[in-house]
C-alpha cells in the first residue's frame, strides 16, 4: 500500500537543483502526477522561457509562474517542480506555505555549476560571466530558500533515487503531508 500525499510537495532551489528530475522520481514513488511548473508555462505559451524573457521581460515571467503555480496548488495534490526563481515572490511563498510543503534541494554551488555550465537554457546565465551569475544568484537566494519547510542537502555523486529516497523519508516526518500507507487496521498502536 502507498503513502497517501495530503498536500501538494513543491520542490524548490536553484537552477540545477534536480528539482524536476527529483521531483519526477518523487511523484512516482508517492503515485501522484508530476508537474513542472515551467513546462506548463512554455505550453501555455507556445515558447521557451527563455523566448518568453527576452520577449516579455522578467516581471511578465514572474506574474505568469505565480498565476500557474496558484492554480496547481489548488488542485490535487502532486509533486511541483518551481523555477528557481519562483519561491523569491513573496506571494507565491506564502501561497506554498498555506496549502503546501516546501521542500528545498540544497546543492553545494560547483555542484550546480558542473551541472549548468553547458547548458544554453537557463535565460539568467546568459552573460559574460555565468559563474559569477550563478555565485551572485546563490548568495542572494539561498536565505530565501532556507525559510522552505524542508530541506535535503544533496551530495555529489548522489542519484537521483537515492535524492529521492532522503526527500521521501523528510516528507515522511510532516503527518499533515504524508499518510503512511495503513499496515492493516490499526491494532492497538497507541499503547501509550
Amino acid at each position: 500500500m502507498q503513502d497517501r500525499l495530503r498536500k501538494t510537495v513543491v520542490m524548490v532551489g536553484m537552477m540545477g537543483a534536480g528539482k524536476t528530475a527529483v521531483g519526477r522520481e518523487l511523484a512516482r514513488r508517492l503515485d501522484v502526477p508530476f508537474v513542472d511548473s515551467d513546462a506548463e508555462i512554455e505550453a501555455a505559451a507556445n515558447l521557451t522561457i527563455a523566448e518568453i524573457f527576452a520577449r516579455d521581460g522578467e516581471p511578465f515571467f514572474r506574474e505568469k509562474e505565480a498565476q500557474v503555480i496558484a492554480r496547481l496548488l489548488a488542485g490535487p495534490p502532486c509533486v511541483l517542480s518551481v523555477g528557481g526563481g519562483a519561491y523569491l515572490n513573496a506571494q507565491t511563498r506564502a501561497r506554498i506555505m498555506a496549502e503546501g510543503v516546501a521542500v528545498r534541494l540544497q546543492v553545494p554551488l560547483d555542484l550546480l555549476w558542473s551541472r549548468v555550465k553547458r547548458k544554453d537554457t537557463r535565460p539568467l546565465l546568459r552573460g559574460p560571466d555565468p559563474r559569477g551569475t550563478l555565485d551572485r544568484l546563490a548568495a542572494e537566494r539561498e536565505p530565501i530558500y532556507a525559510l522552505a519547510d524542508l530541506s535535503v542537502t544533496v551530495q555529489p555523486g548522489w542519484s537521483i533515487d537515492r535524492t529521492a529516497e532522503r526527500v521521501h523519508a523528510a516528507l515522511a516526518t510532516r503527518r499533515d503531508v504524508l499518510e503512511p500507507a495503513a499496515s492493516g487496521q490499526e491494532q492497538g498502536d497507541d499503547a501509550g
